[in-house]
């Protein structure tokens, strides 16, 4: 559905992406991830076709991306808000760009109605969109995008200042366009969102990709040594560290990070395996009540991936 090809770009002395590569299959969810100034933004701009890779080739539906017959089919979510007309209402201007995309009045009228209901805007639709909250503009932004039932979606930071539901809301919906066959690339700062709703993953850094690939694929680049634990006796009897310096030979250690002194940090050395540390709490009569990572597989990989851990 997607294929660039070697795509480079560069802005008179600053290259934004060079020599990328980026597949996207139809009916999958593809996340773009990267920190800032990455290249995620000029990607998803020549996707669309607004604007061109200074080398390399970008086809979509086996057409080249500035064909004007994609237009219709391919549906764009800006990670600004500064793209609607602010004098008029939210129907108003969806009915505007769906003309645009070739409805006829009444049509076009009956098709924004859907869209707004389908991301939670219904009730706001004779509204003046220069009142509307920057979460109602993103929500906004998300329908005029799928005015046209996109074979292609591309959506830049579409979660971004949205509440919990909002942002659950947005994601289910481009969840049932892939279910339904249309391909989604979704770009987004949120790291863990992509868990259980992207299938594959692109990451950038500086303009290069740094890894492609599934999402179990980015997990797996994790290497988690740092986990919380709760544990069930606090009343100072026991000597935490001290259990894990007998047992690891001081190859670990342990940490307090809350006032109730029931919760720790515990940091893993390279060879040691967690199960061996609760392992050895638990034959002290230490209970450990629950235990997580402190950041997830997703971020670890992220940071290892990026440079940026900390």
């Amino acid at each position: 559905m997607i294929e660039a090809r070697g795509v480079s770009r560069r802005f008179r002395s600053t290259i934004a992406l060079e020599e990328v590569d980026f597949l996207a299959g139809q009916g999958e969810v593809h996340a773009l991830l990267g920190p800032n100034g990455a290249g995620k933004t000029t990607l998803l701009r020549i996707l669309s076709g607004l604007v061109g890779p200074s080398s390399g080739s970008v086809h979509v539906l086996g057409l080249n991306v500035r064909d004007r017959a994609l237009r219709r089919t391919v549906g764009l979510v800006p990670s600004g808000d500064r793209t609607f007309y602010l004098r008029i209402s939210g129907i108003e201007n969806l009915v505007f760009f769906a003309r645009l995309h070739g409805y006829r009045r009444r049509d076009a009228l009956r098709r924004a109605r859907q869209v707004l209901e389908a991301v939670g805007l219904d009730y706001a639709a004779d509204r003046r969109v220069g009142v509307y909250s920057h979460g109602m503009h993103k929500r906004l932004s998300v329908a005029r995008a799928l005015l046209s039932e996109p074979a292609v979606l591309l959506v830049d930071e579409a979660t971004h200042d949205l509440d919990p539901e909002g942002a659950w809301r947005i994601r289910g919906l481009v969840g049932d366009l892939a279910a339904a066959g249309s391909t989604v690339v979704w770009a987004t700062q949120r790291i863990d969102e992509i868990r259980g709703f992207a299938h594959t993953v692109t990451l950038l850094r500086r303009g290069h990709v740094r890894f492609a690939g599934t999402l179990a694929e980015l997990m797996a680049q994790a290497r988690p040594n740092q986990y919380i634990l709760r544990l069930g006796r606090s009343d100072g009897t026991v000597d935490l560290q001290a259990i894990l310096d007998r047992r690891f030979e001081g190859r670990a250690t342990s940490l307090t990070v809350a006032d109730d002194a029931a919760h720790y940090r515990l940091a893993l050395a390279d060879g040691v395996v967690l199960g061996d540390a609760l392992a050895a709490l638990s034959l002290e009569g230490v209970q450990v009540l629950a235990c997580r990572e402190e950041r997830s597989e997703i971020e670890e990989a992220f940071l290892a991936l990026t440079g940026d851990a900390a």
